[in-house]
């Protein structure tokens, strides 16, 4: 069979070359990635805290990384779950009845893995600051350093008057839009994946059972996310992500 020819302005190469030349520069043009950058005015000094956190925390301090996971949908799939065998995939229809949803507050122990989660039918500052004290209770008499993303929930006058009580805690929040700095989101993205995502829920008790089950499992054997990037990284990263949109506006308004 005669090898496809790709002719570009008179010159003629073979899918051979291309595909050779795509392994050799690790290019990968069928892909595609997705990025925000972070419009908050004090997004090098929040970065610069942050991870100063993550690599070198106070001696003796716990840091906590908090969020919650909203609206989790209880899905159950309208015939029942072909499960896998030798010779076929597991199968599951492609439509779904939805009886509900949970909100699940969750707390990372940065230092150990370990995950404090525990669900709750609304997402409002009471709610909030419950769990808040059920996360920083094991670690009473200690320094408690807490990441959390901006929003309004986690500065109600309720909560700011607890903080204000309990000065051995202490917020660091994230840049506005870059919820990603946050160790929480990894683990959520994990539990996604591997839990919420391909279950099969007939209420939702049972999906708050299901997300009971995997906390007890992941805490059986915890393992702390390993976090690399410096902020000195981090922050050259962004600047040239900055950069190459400047080049392109300015060639979009030649």
């Amino acid at each position: 069979m005669a090898a496809f020819i790709t002719r570009t302005e008179g010159v003629s190469v073979s899918h051979q070359f291309v595909a050779r030349l795509w392994r050799q520069y690790g290019l990968a043009p069928h892909r595609q990635g997705t990025f925000k950058l972070g419009k908050d005015p004090e997004f090098a000094e929040k970065i610069t805290d942050i991870v100063g956190l993550y690599l070198d925390p106070p001696g003796g301090a716990v840091v906590l990384s908090v969020d919650e996971k909203t609206q989790i949908q209880a899905l159950d799939r309208t015939q029942p779950l072909l499960p896998i065998t030798f010779d076929a995939t597991e199968k599951r229809t492609h439509d779904y009845v939805r009886h509900g949803v949970t909100n699940l507050f969750a707390a990372l122990n940065v230092g150990t893995g370990e995950v404090l989660g525990e669900c709750a039918p609304v997402r409002d500052g009471a709610a909030f600051l419950a769990f808040l004290k059920k996360a920083v209770k094991p670690y009473a008499g200690s320094e408690v350093h807490v990441v959390l993303d901006n929003l309004s929930i986690h500065t109600t006058p309720e909560v700011m008057a607890w903080l204000a009580d309990n000065p051995r805690v202490r917020f660091h929040f994230t840049p506005k839009g870059s919820s990603w700095v946050n160790q929480i989101e990894i683990w959520f993205g994990i539990i996604t994946r591997q839990s919420i995502r391909r279950g099969t829920f007939r209420s939702v008790k049972v999906l708050i059972g299901q997300i009971r089950d995997y906390i007890t499992h992941w805490n059986a054997n915890p393992t702390p996310f390993t976090w690399t990037a410096t902020a000195d990284e981090i922050l050259a990263k962004v600047r040239l992500v900055q950069a190459n949109i400047k080049k392109l506006v300015d060639n979009n308004a030649k």
